[in-house]
């Protein structure tokens, strides 16, 4: 079998495609893979090489929605691209003549997925967030499967609700091999303290940093009555640190703050965590669902179509996490928030069964099962 992987933009829509095609590759040995990107320094072109798989790129690139001069002309030339990618597409099919096409997200999806539907290749396209970004929307009309990573408003937000089936979205093994006893053995976590872990995206957030300093003076100012995680991001550790004596919190005179640039056995900390505070991203919801943690969700709001918001209302909605909008969220209100869970260990309980429930345990085994029964 011959299968094409098609995405770029973000690890998020990379890194569910690279572990589909490791597992479509286990469940039929001799599967070849091609993976398809946008062409540049993007993402894709450093993921999927160190993985292992090939890689062929399209000139393709997203509108923008600011309309100014540079605007403009970005736009001019992403129309040119739309039709140079059309080319590049179908040379990509008639030379690797895919059994299956999968594409999971970002612009760079688009044309080859289009094209092998257009030529009655099957077709199926995954959506992480709760609501289709414009990609998907172009797509799902056209595609044999539509599957979605949130059991979200399946019926307002696709034509043909009767191609989506409801699969999770993959994450990575880690996040199902231990329990919260395991993981805080494993982290030393000895003294029965709850731990509350936070983190606002890998490169982090300024100003939620800004607000994490406060929110840690306090805790220090309550006599640390849970232990905290928090990462960074790379780019903001030494500001957030320097804030922090500048209040006069040294790290080292306080065990139960742990700040770090960048937590890199997140699947650990998150299984050991009793609450977590985070962004709404579609690869943190789905951790968040795998692990059934209750959270604080603080959306980023800048990012496209505030999809974070729209994600983090099915959670909220589904009685399973807090949606705190930024604008809100003071270190103070965060701080009562969070002690407020802490101190309601039922309502945590009942948080994390409502957010399991939003997708399937296994969200990898549907996936497959779902594009090896399309494939035949």
């Amino acid at each position: 079998m011959r299968v094409i992987f098609t995405c770029g933009g973000t690890a998020g829509h990379i890194n569910p495609a690279l572990a589909l095609a490791k597992g479509i590759q286990e469940r039929r040995p001799g599967t070849e893979v091609l993976f398809v990107g946008a062409a540049g320094d993007s993402m894709e072109s450093h993921l999927v090489p160190q993985a292992g798989f090939a890689l062929r790129q399209v000139n393709i690139n997203s509108f923008r929605r600011k309309l100014n001069a540079e605007g403009l002309r970005h736009n001019l030339m992403a129309a040119r691209n739309i039709f140079r990618s059309r080319r590049q597409a179908a040379a990509i099919l008639d030379e690797f003549r895919p059994d299956l096409v999968v594409g999971t997200g970002g612009f760079a999806s688009y044309p080859v997925t289009r094209e092998a539907a257009r030529r009655g290749v099957p077709t199926a396209i995954h959506e992480s967030n709760a609501v289709p970004g414009l990609t998907t929307k172009r797509l799902a009309k056209h595609v044999d499967k539509v599957m979605v990573g949130i059991a979200g408003d399946i019926e307002v937000h696709y034509p043909h609700p009767e191609k989506v089936v409801v699969t999770g979205t993959p994450v990575r093994p880690g996040f199902y091999t231990r329990t919260r006893k395991e993981a805080r053995a494993q982290l030393g976590l000895t003294d029965g303290k709850p731990l509350v872990l936070s983190c606002w995206g890998s490169l982090g957030a300024v100003e939620m940093n800004r607000r994490m300093a406060d929110f840690l003076a306090l805790c220090v100012e309550n006599g640390c009555p849970f232990r905290h995680i928090h990462g960074t991001g790379k780019w903001y550790y030494d500001d957030t640190v320097n804030a922090l004596q500048a209040k006069g919190v040294k790290l080292a005179d306080h065990p139960a703050l742990d700040v770090r640039a960048y937590i890199d056995d997140m699947a650990l900390c998150m299984a050991a965590a009793d609450v977590v505070l985070c962004r709404a991203g579609a690869s943190t919801i789905s951790e968040l669902i795998a692990l059934a943690k209750p959270a604080v969700l603080v959306p980023s709001p800048n990012v496209t179509g505030d999809h974070q918001t729209k994600n983090a209302r099915v959670l909220a909605d589904a009685g399973g996490a807090v949606l705190l909008p930024e604008p809100e969220c003071s270190p103070q209100r965060l701080y009562e928030e969070v002690t407020r869970l802490l101190n309601a260990p039922a309502e945590r309980k009942a948080m994390g069964e409502a957010v399991a429930k939003l997708a399937p345990p296994d969200a990898t085994a549907l996936i497959l099962d779902t594009l090896l029964s399309l494939a035949g």
